[in-house]
């Protein structure tokens, strides 16, 4: 179990326990979070789950894959901390990660 905070893009935040191997999208749609639709459903295939990992989760939070960083081509306001969510697999590790949506999803 990991607690994950997620912040919206309007600074509301949700502090959330995720069990275990789940992706830190499912998390949050289990939990109802704003700002994280999963139209996919967490297949890789859009780009509706991009989240901002905070700086110092970046290298915790494991590397994109080559079909992630395609993926991130069709989302809005890309920087170097973007990540889909669906990626992101839920460790013990992860316990404290916060992950920020950006302003095109709210």
């Amino acid at each position: 179990m990991a607690k994950i905070t997620y912040i919206e893009h309007s600074g509301s935040e949700h502090v959330i326990d995720v069990k275990s191997g789940l992706s830190v999208m499912e998390g949050a749609v289990k939990n109802n979070i704003p700002g994280i639709d999963a139209d996919c459903g967490g297949a890789c295939a859009c780009a509706t789950c991009h989240v901002y990992v905070d700086e110092a989760w970046v290298d915790k939070a494991g590397t994109k894959s080559a079909m992630e960083e395609s993926m991130l081509d069709f989302a809005e306001n890309v920087a170097d901390n973007s990540r889909l969510s669906c990626q992101i697999k839920v460790t013990d590790a992860l316990d404290g990660l916060i992950v920020r949506m950006p302003e095109s999803q709210h």
